[in-house]
């Protein structure tokens, strides 16, 4: 009967080691599905992002594929409108100076359409993310911070600034 009881015994520890083994081993497959379940999630929401974040730089690109260009040719204008100035000053009704304003008026309707506006600056508080401050001068009719005078236009391509506005900016009345 010792020996039945000690078979018994044996065979009941077997079993309970067999359960503890299969129980360790759910539980350890458990954890691997949830920790790759986790991993799915994440790798997942990784690719959204890169997907809305490459569809974001690709419309930025198309979007401001032009600034290069646009850039090089705000100083051709600059120089043409000093031109159009003197030539404004020194004969008033030529043919030329006609010629001359379609051109300027081609060319501004040309940066309008690209999406190219002027920054507007005098009377303006001073903004140092638009205006390029060159000097200060003592007014007594304009605030303190408030541009004065613009020496060269500043441009915009839609929100992002290509070149800021060259500015004298009041520093208030002389004391």
């Amino acid at each position: 009967m010792s020996n039945d009881t000690t078979d018994a015994t044996a065979d009941s520890a077997e079993a309970k080691a067999a359960e503890q083994s299969e129980e360790s081993l759910l539980t350890q497959l458990q954890s691997d599905i949830e920790r790759f379940r986790d991993h799915a999630l994440r790798t997942q929401a990784d690719f959204d992002n890169f997907r809305k974040r490459a569809s974001r730089e690709k419309e930025d690109a198309i979007k401001f594929a032009n600034a290069s260009f646009l850039e090089r040719l705000i100083p051709i204008l600059d120089n043409f409108e000093l031109g159009l100035n003197a030539a404004r000053s020194s004969a008033a009704d030529s043919p030329i100076l006609a010629g001359m304003d379609m051109v300027a008026k081609q060319l501004s309707d040309f940066l309008a359409s690209s999406g190219v506006e002027p920054v507007n600056a005098v009377g303006q508080p001073f903004d140092p993310n638009l205006h390029e401050a060159v000097a200060q001068e003592a007014s007594a009719t304009v605030p303190e911070g408030v541009v004065i005078q613009q020496l060269r236009k500043g441009f915009k391509l839609r929100d992002r600034l290509l070149r800021p506005a060259t500015v004298v900016v009041s520093k208030g009345a002389a004391k």
